[in-house]
């Protein structure tokens, strides 16, 4: 496919946006869960915690499926069981039953982030899959705006498991979107219907895990977004109850990085028109890295207290816009064969490096921005050194030595 449909792009951003809203629509009521459910702050902290490795854990499990189902089928399966897993959180009566509740929503909702990726690459070669990626980044930074926002209101005027409400109906209305506006992309003849399930499955991602190509672009993509999860993790405490800011206004603060994020992906799409991906990835990471640097710089030293921090994390935010687009885009680039595996490990290596970077801001917990920053910085670094060790080399043995796709070139 040459063409890049809106339509098509509209439903496979939202369903890449079931964890930006399940994540995001519920931050501003952390301090009212506290209180309501008469929980601790690192209980309330454990059902984001959980959440991520329900996305982890399920990503891996979708992408088999996705291969040798087709996409449809196993699409279908994770939203239902989304839509009632919400419906439970809606009603969950302690913090207990909240957390294994958010573990399971996060296990349905993971299957529109692994069915989406892996419709791109069955539809578009590698430049334009960037470009839908980066189109997809667009549908998907709408929701980092708009969802603190509307949690923050919604919680104002009817409570927090009137936010679980809307998720039920969003996962609703994705389920009625791909059943009537999606086709299967995944012909019979190209599913892994030859092996048993579970040996097919752990032979295909043992192939993965020893393709040096795929785990460069995956790991370094992932960890630098794991960076913006920390950051997810972290800001709730650091802008509500260290600088007290009002639920409210949380949003709009969380909602300019997001603004920043959209527009960068869309500054890289059109970039793509004239860069190859790999020479845009190549210059970005060292940015993410220096803000990341930036940042922890800030905390450490409290220069400028909220507003000091708050340049620093736009532009690390932002610079995910660029970063991850073209990342996915390398990893998925010679997995036609195996798109639906190769998607879900993608996602389980992106979070479960954002359950970890989750956890670390946690476990360093203080009275400062520094837990949050530091994080962000560290996964800033990693990227850009995994980057350089396993991308770049290969790279430049594939272009005689000079460095080739790392050169600005213009696309043919």
């Amino acid at each position: 496919m040459t063409k890049i449909p809106v339509r098509l792009v509209l439903i496979l951003g939202a369903l890449t946006a079931f964890a930006s809203l399940s994540i995001d629509m519920y931050l501003p009521s952390f301090p009212t869960l506290e209180e309501d459910l008469q929980a601790t702050s690192s209980a309330v902290q454990f059902s984001l915690a959980a959440f991520f490795v329900g996305m982890a854990l399920g990503q891996a499990l979708y992408g088999p499926l996705a291969d040798r189902f087709g996409r449809k089928r196993p699409l279908y399966a994770g939203i239902s069981l989304y839509v009632l897993a919400s419906v439970g959180c809606a009603l969950a009566p302690n913090i207990e039953t909240l957390i294994g509740l958010r573990f399971v929503q996060a296990v349905g909702g993971c299957a529109g982030i692994v069915i989406a990726r892996a419709m791109v690459r069955d539809l578009f070669d590698r430049e334009a899959s960037a470009k839908v990626f980066s189109l997809l980044t667009l549908v998907l930074g709408v929701a980092p705006i708009l969802a603190p926002l509307l949690g923050g209101y919604v919680l104002k005027f009817f409570g927090w498991r009137a936010i679980f409400g809307i998720l039920v109906v969003f996962g609703l209305a994705c389920l009625i979107a791909a059943a009537g506006g999606l086709r299967e992309t995944l012909p019979e003849s190209a599913r892994h219907n030859h092996t048993s399930p579970i040996r097919g499955a752990l032979r295909i991602y043992g192939q993965l895990l020893t393709d040096r190509r795929f785990n460069g672009y995956a790991f370094a993509g992932g960890i630098a977004q794991a960076g913006m999860f920390a950051y997810i993790s972290g800001s709730p405490f650091v802008f509500i109850k260290l600088y007290g800011v009002p639920e409210q206004t949380y949003g709009w603060f969380f909602g300019l990085n997001a603004f920043g994020l959209i527009a960068a992906s869309q500054v890289n799409h059109r970039l793509l028109t004239g860069w190859k991906s790999d020479a845009i990835l190549s210059r970005i990471l060292l940015i993410v890295a220096g803000f990341g640097i930036w940042l922890l710089t800030m905390a450490f030293t409290g220069w400028g207290g909220l507003w000091g921090l708050l340049l620093p994390l736009f532009g690390f935010v932002a610079s995910l816009g660029f970063s991850f687009p073209n990342a996915i885009a390398g990893a998925m680039a010679h997995q036609a064969h195996r798109a639906g595996s190769a998607s879900a490990l993608l996602g389980t290596i992106q979070f479960g490096a954002a359950t970890i970077a989750g956890a670390m801001v946690g476990a360093f917990h203080a009275h400062s921005a520094v837990p949050m920053a530091a994080v962000m910085a560290v996964c800033g670094m990693m990227a850009l050194v995994l980057h350089r060790l396993m991308v770049v080399p290969m790279l430049r043995a594939e272009n005689g030595g000079d460095g080739g796709e790392l050169d600005i070139q213009v696309v043919e």
